[in-house]
């Protein structure tokens, strides 16, 4: 369903006056609260946290909710670039969430989120003793890793063989077909070729288990940009749970199950492609430390690091606040018929429940709503902010670009480059672009999109006039993951071509682009296969 501009000016009008008030409201009659971490209550809640993961870790290997047993659930299950991401990842926090609260003695326990659009830095609370895991606390398991193989393979390859045929079926499908393929994925060896590239190595020791410090907590240029609002308003501005259009598209790629690629080209939606995938790999050192061992974040036992949790408290309020602004509008919330069915019936089956006991007859369905949790969430984006996301009134057709020697060259008509209403808000530009993931070892896990750089620029900064965006690629290439990735990237609105374009002048004639990519922190590797490029106003 789109939108005409008369509609757009009543719901305006209409969220502007309600200021979003039903939300707070259902934070006040949930059981529980997730509170923004720089609020006073937020940070009690860390206090809480800080109890529940020393009980974690002080558990045997044997028990399924020792803190590295924990993350494991996310290491073999977790889905990445397709439409399960939301639904299981909010499975996933809702029941560590739970042990948290019984383990710490605190019966009101619930995570706080990390807005990072507010603050583009890790909260000065997440370097304190556990919080992060840098802590001596964690040095007896993650010293080295041969030291955290003693400690944590003999229970997990206990587990392993208790696992059910169902389960070992979903293992396979990720392509751990064996408990030794699976541990292959902690060291990061290839089991095809027997090399092993510590930048996929999902173990962290200790010493570099997370790239930010306290004196160096910030956000670099680029991460902020992803974070920042006129990447988050294109992210939540598509009408439909899933589309085949990625910007249109809230969720990434229908898949035939959540441990499975697509059939072709894996999508990933403005938010799990930007502020999700950017923020895993800066915390964990992608880029400064390319190329790698990295940190605990960058790759797929990120939950051991704690700020994982408030990352994906952050991802999920998104979620919710799409929601609420869809059913504000009356419009679907959820795939439709056969589709919700499908996306519904997908069984999850590692999960762990506060008692230690496993979850293995869950499915999707349970998790599509947050009263699985009894939770709510402490702020709602502000009805103005809202109001932005419906500034469009049809998306502009795409404008699709010629290859040329790796380089996307397209025309924007002068149509799409000017607003239709002056009084309207900015309406954003949304690039999609395809690209073969390199899978060679210390291959870069992210290229930057350089829009009309000059021929000699082979890298840029965060506030270069060419720089448009960061194509990221989280945790190391998947089984089976041979297609190539489309990535919905919202064009930074200091993009030369784009400010150039709004003039006066450069609103009355087309304007060309030229699209490539070059690594990101990475001058020494060459740029990946660009294999499409489009272009369109939101």
């Amino acid at each position: 369903m789109d939108f005409t501009r008369r509609e757009f000016l009543v719901t305006t009008a209409t969220l502007a006056g309600a200021s979003m008030l039903p939300l707070s409201a259902r934070a006040q009659t949930a059981k529980y609260v997730r509170y923004n971490v720089t609020s006073a209550k937020g940070k009690e809640m860390l206090k809480s946290y800080a109890k529940g993961i020393q009980a974690m870790l002080a558990l045997p290997a044997s028990d399924p909710r020792n803190w590295f047993r924990n993350a494991f659930v996310h290491f073999m299950d977790c889905p990445h670039g397709n439409w399960w991401f939301y639904v299981w990842h909010r499975g996933y926090v809702g029941y560590v969430e739970e042990t948290i609260r019984s383990l710490s003695g605190d019966p009101t326990f619930a995570f706080p989120y990390w807005d990072w659009t507010e603050l583009p830095q890790i909260p000065d609370e997440m370097f304190e003793g556990v919080l992060t895991p840098t802590d001596a606390a964690y040095a007896p398991y993650t010293k080295d890793i041969d030291t955290f193989t003693a400690f944590i393979q003999p229970s997990l390859e206990a587990y392993w063989k208790q696992l059910n045929p169902t389960q070992l079926t979903q293992m396979a499908a990720r392509g751990n077909n064996s408990f030794e393929l699976l541990w292959a994925g902690v060291i990061g060896k290839d089991p095809s070729t027997g090399v092993i590239d510590p930048g996929n190595a999902a173990f962290a020791t200790n010493a570099k288990a997370r790239y930010l410090t306290r004196d160096n907590a910030k956000l670099d240029f680029k991460t902020a940009q992803a974070v920042s609002w006129s990447v988050i308003g294109p992210g939540l501005q598509p009408t439909q749970f899933y589309s085949d259009d990625v910007t249109r598209s809230f969720s990434s790629s229908k898949t035939p199950s959540h441990v499975t690629m697509p059939g072709s080209t894996t999508q990933f939606s403005v938010l799990e492609g930007q502020p999700h995938n950017k923020v895993h790999n800066y915390i964990g050192g992608v880029g400064p430390w390319n190329p790698g061992p990295f940190g605990n974040m960058t790759n797929f036992l990120s939950p051991v690091d704690p700020i994982f949790f408030l990352h994906h408290s952050n991802m999920d309020r998104l979620w919710d606040v799409w929601t609420r602004k869809q059913q504000r509008l009356s419009m679907p919330i959820l795939p439709q018929a056969k589709e919700l069915e499908q996306l519904s019936s997908e069984p999850f089956l590692f999960f762990v429940r506060s008692d230690g006991t496993f979850v293995l007859d869950g499915k999707a369905g349970d998790y599509l709503s947050t009263e699985q949790f009894g939770y709510a969430y402490e702020e709602p984006v502000p009805a103005p902010e809202v109001a932005r996301l419906l500034a469009a009134t049809k998306p502009g057709a795409p404008a699709k670009g010629t290859l040329k020697k790796g380089v996307a060259v397209l025309s924007l008509p002068a149509a799409m480059t000017k607003a239709a209403d002056a009084n309207a808000p900015a309406r954003p530009v949304v690039a999609t672009i395809t690209v073969s993931r390199p899978t060679e070892p210390s291959s870069p896990r992210e290229f930057d999109v350089l829009v009309n750089a000059p021929a000699d620029v082979t890298s840029v900064d965060g506030d270069s006039p060419y720089y448009g965006g960061t194509v990221a690629f989280f945790g190391p290439p998947m089984h089976g993951m041979k297609h190539d990735s489309t990535f919905a990237v919202p064009l930074s609105p200091k993009l030369q071509a784009l400010k150039a374009a709004a003039s006066p002048k450069g609103a009355k004639r087309a304007v060309q682009l030229e699209i490539r990519l070059a690594p990101s922190n990475a001058k020494d590797k060459a740029p990946p296969a660009l294999k499409a490029a489009t272009v369109r106003r939101l």
